[in-house]
């Protein structure tokens, strides 16, 4: 009994239960028909979720107000610069991903360089960079007909045994994003600034050094994002990140991240962005409207992160 009072004290445990509290609702509406069906296009969604909520958790893991408000643009010129780079080419794919990532890291960059020379907190900052890079994609990407390349297309549609094989690639890259933030000196430093930015500094940690990567590293996952959707949608979109600016936030508190800075946790983020991909699948399943289902997953959201937080608090 102890194991189960310590394992149910994870907050990870708490978002997998809701994503199983969810699937097993839809499942019982259905009369059991697509279950399988529906955890595989689960689990092909919840990795676009996951890529970002890995660079946003880092960004917030930094501590109070760190927050990366730029992801839905950045994907957005992202998508539109793969796209062009690649050329509906095979050859140029990996070319193009690179391209992606470039783009990314550039916004990564900008982003802290806004936030270190104007002194603005990063909220401000990532949010100003946001109308910035929407305008250069408004005016590069919009109107965009070239299509993926078919071997790209297919790879981000590809499946093993109902799995996505991108479902397999994100969960190894996950796996090392939690060994980095637990045995890396990177990882180690980012945790440190969280929990007293003042401390980490005196004890030698290069603060401006690691706030830079890191705001890199969101803007890159951001680039890659861009670049998987538009292999998985067949085509860029300037509006193709709008959803990941509330998502990539939520599931990283859902997920078990500490708002406050200090405390990661990178399971939660696989179980929050199923909840999240599973709720919505719900809710079109049951009939309900865009705007219902938009009002719906918010107030779920804000009472999932309000419970959480409520959990978390000292007593």
């Amino acid at each position: 009994m102890p194991q189960l009072k310590t394992l149910a004290a994870k907050p990870w445990i708490w978002s997998f239960v809701g994503a199983l509290a969810v699937w097993l609702a839809t499942i019982v509406f259905t009369g059991g028909y697509g279950a399988g069906g529906m955890l595989t296009a689960a689990l092909s969604l919840a990795v676009f979720m996951v890529i970002v909520g890995v660079g946003q958790m880092f960004v917030i893991t930094l501590g109070p107000g760190n927050v990366d408000l730029s992801l839905p643009a950045n994907i957005g010129l992202a998508s539109a610069v793969a796209m062009k780079t690649m050329a509906g080419q095979d050859n140029l794919i990996v070319l193009g991903l690179l391209a992606a990532l470039a783009s990314g890291a550039a916004v990564g960059i900008a982003n802290y360089l806004l936030i270190w020379a104007l002194r603005i907190p990063p909220i401000i900052a990532t949010l100003s960079a946001s109308f910035i890079i929407q305008s250069i994609d408004i005016s590069y990407g919009r109107g965009l007909q070239i299509k993926p390349p078919p071997g790209f297309a297919a790879f981000t549609n590809l499946q093993v045994l109902g799995v996505p094989v991108l479902a397999i690639l994100t969960a190894l890259f996950t796996l090392a994003a939690g060994t980095a933030l637990a045995r890396m000196i990177y990882g180690r430093s980012v945790l440190a600034i969280g929990q007293n930015i003042r401390a980490a500094w005196l004890a030698g940690v290069p603060v401006g050094r690691i706030r830079l990567l890191t705001y890199t590293l969101s803007g890159m996952l951001g680039g890659l994002n861009g670049a998987l959707l538009a292999g998985y949608f067949r085509g860029a979109n300037v509006d193709i990140g709008n959803e990941y600016l509330l998502s990539s936030i939520a599931v990283v508190v859902i997920g078990g991240t500490s708002v406050a800075g200090g405390k990661a946790n990178v399971p939660g983020i696989w179980g929050a962005s199923l909840f999240l991909v599973l709720l919505l699948t719900m809710l079109n399943t049951y009939g309900v409207s865009a705007g219902v289902r938009l009002l719906l997953t918010g107030l779920v959201i804000v009472g999932v992160i309000t419970t959480a937080g409520s959990r978390r608090a000292p007593g």
